[in-house]
């Protein structure tokens, strides 16, 4: 039984002189190989009365109730308990859920979506806003600060790259004619 890759096993009780395939008389079991670890569910009492009144397990049945401890209790063997691994509970999704709900409730509301990239920079300027540099020049000294600036200009030519310097020589010279 199952699907391709996926086999599922029952154990059951039947006559032997029927078809492998055909009419069983009882499911006492089933045995599930394709996880960690395997799924091996017997049901212990039918188990021990069919071993009772001379049933004959195969070699893949009697190795699955040696696992389980079937075949110890039958055969008053010690480790009646068996060795059956079993895995762990899984959380329920419902925990997960409320878990979840729970931390969602405890982070600030203002960023709870993401912005797209423009909207970010937006609201980026506005919270921080540029202050914008004034040049105040006193109209009595004029012609020594734009000397000094113009001294500083050409500090500034041999450091800048050369479209900055284009930019620093047209101010101070619109800044000598405006006065």
């Amino acid at each position: 039984m199952g699907k391709i890759r996926t086999p599922f096993f029952r154990i059951v009780v039947t006559d032997s002189r029927k078809a492998r395939n055909g009419l069983s008389i009882e499911e006492i079991g089933r045995y599930v190989p394709g996880q960690e670890p395997s799924i091996m569910e017997v049901n212990s009492a039918r188990a021990q009365y069919w071993l009772g009144v001379g049933a004959q397990p195969t070699a893949a049945v009697e190795a699955i109730f040696k696992v389980t401890g079937d075949w110890q209790k039958f055969k008053g063997l010690p480790g009646t308990e068996g060795t059956l691994k079993f895995a762990t509970p899984k959380p329920a999704k419902s925990i997960a859920y409320e878990a979840a709900v729970k931390q969602a409730m405890d982070e600030p509301k203002e960023g709870a979506t993401t912005m797209k990239k423009k909207a970010q920079e937006k609201l980026a300027a506005k919270a921080n806003p540029v202050p914008v540099e004034e040049v105040v020049v006193p109209e009595a000294t004029a012609t020594e600060e734009v000397v000094e600036t113009v001294v500083e200009a050409t500090e500034v030519v041999a450091e800048a790259p050369v479209e900055v310097v284009a930019e620093a020589v047209v101010e101070t010279s619109t800044d000598a004619a405006a006065e």
